[in-house]
């Protein structure tokens, strides 16, 4: 079926990057992307009235994690200081000889009620991603029966997906006294390598060829130099693209430097790690980042000359004060700046705004993270994470990756008087704009409704998850507080009835 798209602008693309046409069209026949221009004057089989409406690439989200994320919401301006920001330590990190209860993340096979909370927990991300005009997205590392049933549900909504499960040497616990202490296990890391390289033969290429393999040794404190050089030697026998953690906590960057008297960037490095389709989660804390007074300060020419990927998720971690120091200097060391967004809201247009308007800060310079850049980490540069010169980029022979946005504000005035609609987006933009998604040539969301997805029905059971979830904290937690403890309420509770005088 030959398809056109009939839009108001559109984000086009030509020698590498995206370009901007007004009043123009998007044909695309089975699922490739055959002409965009002015106009097309071949014979169509539908047309999609997108005018007055942005048409861009779609999103490819580089950094997820499965699930309704709830855990996260135990963290909202607090925590411990003595995990100096990192998200990961607070919620998944339990007492030692405990585990983290209430969420389906941590659950095994056989347990009871396991396979329902995978399903519910795969279609709640992927659902969410979908709605926010996500088409691609990586999955950072959750344990096989998680990625089983993603796989699931990228296959039965259609979106695109970066699966295989990630593995690591042992985690941290927390002692008698609640202090972090390490669990190593190196044959429990080379163990899950293996499972990661089946599930890859057994799935790459599944749904259509819409799911592919990655490798991801979830942490560069938690695996093994061995670990990471055999996850290097299969990446190049196989041809796979490679994500983890690196370079993104203080105690992540000190333990290895006490450890290997390298930084993690330089770890990387010298097991030839390093190049574009090594998707670096965070990359924030290299030794450059003037917040760790590091002496030798040589991670970004590092990270620049081999090309390097990163996933910056600015939302998330802005919330625990941190951010990328700085955008234009990663651009300009030749860094790839992909964008995901790793908690909550899995919402790209608000992170891409989020991450323009830090970049500016922390360049300091409003000309540094425009729109333009914005827009470009969250389709081509995660295109370029991957390797692929098909997704992120609405050009013939492209695969039909497509998300409508509507920017009439829908019954608010929002966007105000839009004149650079990628300008508009970025500055006034939230997901909720998207309007229609088109994964692989077919439309997977249209004015914003996903067929077999009823968000009302998934909201109802994400809040009676997360219940559990906060209900279960002193079970693991290393402390033993409850969520009430480790959280408290943004206001005193109320403790008498307000009545009218």
């Amino acid at each position: 079926m030959r398809t056109k798209i009939e839009a108001g602008w559109i984000v086009g693309h030509e020698k590498g990057h995206h370009t901007l046409l007004r009043d123009g069209v998007v044909v695309f026949e089975g699922s490739r992307i055959i002409h965009v221009g002015p106009s097309f004057e071949g014979e169509v089989d539908r047309t999609i009235d997108a005018r007055g409406k942005l048409v861009t690439p779609g999103f490819i989200d580089t950094h997820v994690h499965s699930g309704h994320r709830a855990s996260h919401r135990l963290i909202s301006d607090t925590g411990r200081p003595i995990y100096y920001g990192q998200p990961f330590l607070e919620i998944s990190v339990p007492k030692e000889g405990a585990t983290v209860s209430g969420d389906a993340r941590y659950l095994k096979h056989g347990d009871p009620g396991a396979e329902a909370a995978f399903a519910r927990n795969a279609t709640f991300t992927v659902a969410e991603l979908l709605r926010n005009g996500v088409t691609t997205f990586i999955e950072f590392g959750s344990q096989l029966k998680v990625q089983d049933a993603l796989l699931a549900e990228v296959s039965r909504l259609g979106t695109r997906a970066y699966l295989a499960p990630g593995y690591d040497c042992g985690r941290w616990v927390g002692d008698e006294q609640g202090r972090l202490k390490r669990v190593r296990d190196e044959k429990l890391g080379l163990d899950g390598l293996e499972v990661a390289l089946d599930w890859i033969a057994r799935n790459d290429g599944a749904a259509g060829g819409r799911v592919r393999g990655i490798l991801v040794p979830r942490e560069v404190e938690t695996a093994s130099l061995e670990l990471l050089r055999r996850t290097r030697e299969a990446a190049d026998e196989l041809g796979l693209p490679m994500a983890t953690h690196a370079a993104y906590s203080v105690i992540e960057f000190y333990e290895t430097v006490r450890e290997y008297m390298m930084t993690p960037i330089e770890v990387l490095d010298s097991l030839g790690m390093l190049r574009p389709t090594l998707n670096i989660g965070h990359g924030n804390f290299i030794s450059d980042n003037p917040n760790l007074n590091f002496a030798r300060k040589d991670d970004l020419r590092l990270m620049g000359e081999a090309g390097v990927s990163i996933s910056h998720c600015p939302i998330n971690i802005v919330r625990r004060s941190r951010t990328l120091d700085s955008w234009e200097s990663y651009r300009a060391a030749g860094v790839n700046i992909s964008i995901g967004s790793d908690t909550y809201p899995r919402d790209m247009i608000m992170n891409m705004r989020t991450a323009s308007y830090l970049g500016k800060v922390m360049s300091h310079t409003y000309l540094a993270a425009t729109a333009g850049q914005a827009l470009e980490a969250a389709t081509l540069g995660g295109a370029r994470s991957v390797g692929r010169d098909d997704l992120g980029r609405l050009a013939p022979g492209a695969l039909a990756d497509i998300v409508i946005i509507d920017q009439s504000g829908r019954n608010s005035l929002r966007y105000g008087p839009v004149r650079d609609p990628v300008k508009s987006l970025v500055e006034c933009g939230v997901g909720d704009d998207v309007d229609t998604v088109i994964v692989d040539g077919e439309i997977r969301m249209e004015n914003g409704i996903i067929p077999g997805v009823d968000f009302g029905e998934l909201n109802a059971w994400a809040q009676q998850a997360g219940e559990a979830v906060w209900d279960s904290l002193a079970q693991w937690d290393p402390l033993g507080r409850s969520a009430e403890e480790a959280c408290p309420w943004c206001y005193p509770a109320a403790g008498f009835a307000c009545e009218a005088v």
